[in-house]
């Protein structure tokens, strides 16, 4: 059975309180309302989660009052015009938003010179974010390459409650001192780093003539980067840019829907392991510009800490490619890499004997089962050939979960991209 999406409620509510203050809150699209903004593409996505617990480096829980966030996020495709999405998608009352940027990053929490773009909402310097709700911004005229570095700075005057966020950024964003510092251009009223983006989780580009839609790649803390080195974008789908913007003609967009902790069935506790891959399909996947394809590496969660057991995530998977394939997506099954090992940090049925035999069945109905518009064998390429339930060392990051840097590439290197450009 289909669950209810988040999105289409928050959407509705966000539409009909905007319209009432005159605000263009929308879901994201493959058109913007105005022709001259031309189609957009989802070139970066902070897939959000619940502000409920805060730490040195992410102080989510606590929120901010009259403070500034700079959140660097790490672009998926190239373009000419962007817009920023603000999300108070786990708020529990508005959020009100005094100012907010964009520029290329320079360094550490600098901006690169005549890069730095006002943020408007309707025109308007400031927004009320509704509860439960996200706010794309006007349209502004900046050039990004892929992989580039954007700070996107929202500043809040008051105080936001627990923080709507995006918890494993893998690369530095910064926190300012009191007051708005998000037209700053250096760095020095940004004394704090963190490695959560906050009130920010979607950047969509206009592009040029290599334009061709967006690929979501949908998954938990292997799509999220863990354990690949900071600040230097090392994901998989980092690497999958790479190889894709070095091809001829036109290539999909790449925007990474990755939760760390996440699980495909259920929403896990803690909160900040995020809603589930069937509750935010719509909102991570299904809504996002320009999406033409999704790529499923997800349900390692679902084994190691649930104990769940092959049929329940076919199902669950197979709810999946159904409702993609409603919207007239392809989507393309990722098998699950090898994780024998890795109990004695993570527990549960993580490296179990049980764990493993879940994992080849999940594994074997990827490759035979039809289902999938294509297959991905990430397990495949980073498998030990001499013990096919261990990741080869190479390839580990130490934990025996987690590709490091060099498994993140294999992995990326495994993706047909014909396959990819063939189908969309």
């Amino acid at each position: 059975m289909t669950r209810p999406s988040p999105r289409t409620a928050v959407v509705a509510l966000a539409t009909a309180l905007a319209a009432a203050a005159s605000l263009a809150v929308a879901a994201p699209s493959s058109a913007d309302s105005g022709a001259a903004a031309g189609p957009w593409s989802t070139a970066w996505a902070g897939s959000p989660v619940r502000g409920s617990t805060s730490t040195s480096t992410c102080p989510s829980a606590e929120g901010l009052t009259d403070r500034t966030v700079r959140n660097i996020v790490t672009t998926g495709a190239a373009g000419d015009r962007i817009r920023v999405r603000l999300s108070n998608s786990f708020g529990t009352s508005d959020l009100h938003v005094g100012h907010a940027t964009v520029a290329r990053q320079g360094t550490g929490a600098s901006l690169q010179p005549g890069t730095l773009r006002e943020l408007t909402f309707s025109g308007k310097k400031s927004v009320d974010v509704p509860a439960g709700a996200e706010l794309f911004s006007d349209p502004v005229n900046l050039s990004v390459q892929e992989l580039a570095h954007l700070s996107v700075s929202v500043y809040v005057p008051g105080s936001t409650g627990p923080v709507t966020n995006h918890r494993l950024g893998m690369q530095h964003s910064f926190l300012s001192g009191a007051g708005d510092h998000a037209g700053s251009r250096g760095g020095s009223g940004y004394p704090t780093s963190i490695t959560c983006m906050m009130l920010v989780d979607g950047v969509d580009v206009v592009r040029n003539h290599d334009a061709d839609g967006t690929v979501i790649t949908l998954g938990d803390s292997i799509t999220d980067g863990a354990a690949s080195t900071l600040n230097a974008d090392r994901r998989w789908p980092d690497h999958l840019v790479r190889r894709l913007s070095a091809l001829p003609g036109p290539v999909p967009a790449v925007a990474n829907a990755a939760i760390s902790g996440n699980e495909v069935l259920v929403d896990r506790v803690p909160d900040y392991f995020g809603s589930s891959a069937l509750n935010r399909l719509d909102r991570d996947v299904l809504d996002q510009s320009g999406v033409r394809s999704v790529i499923v590496l997800e349900g390692i969660n679902d084994i190691g800490a649930a104990g769940a057991g092959a049929p329940s995530l076919i199902s669950g998977y197979q709810e999946i490619i159904d409702r993609a394939h409603a919207r007239g997506l392809k989507v393309y099954g990722g098998t699950l890499v090898p994780f024998m090992g890795s109990n004695g940090r993570f527990g549960g049925d993580y490296g179990t004997a049980y764990g493993e035999q879940q994992r080849l069945a999940v594994n074997r109905w990827i490759r035979t089962s039809g289902a999938f518009d294509g297959v991905i064998d990430f397990d495949k390429a980073v498998r030990d050939p001499a013990d096919p339930s261990s990741m080869l060392p190479a390839y580990d990051s130490g934990d025996h979960l987690h590709p490091g840097d060099l498994g993140y590439e294999a992995m990326a290197d495994a993706i047909d991209l014909d396959m990819i450009l063939r189908n969309r």
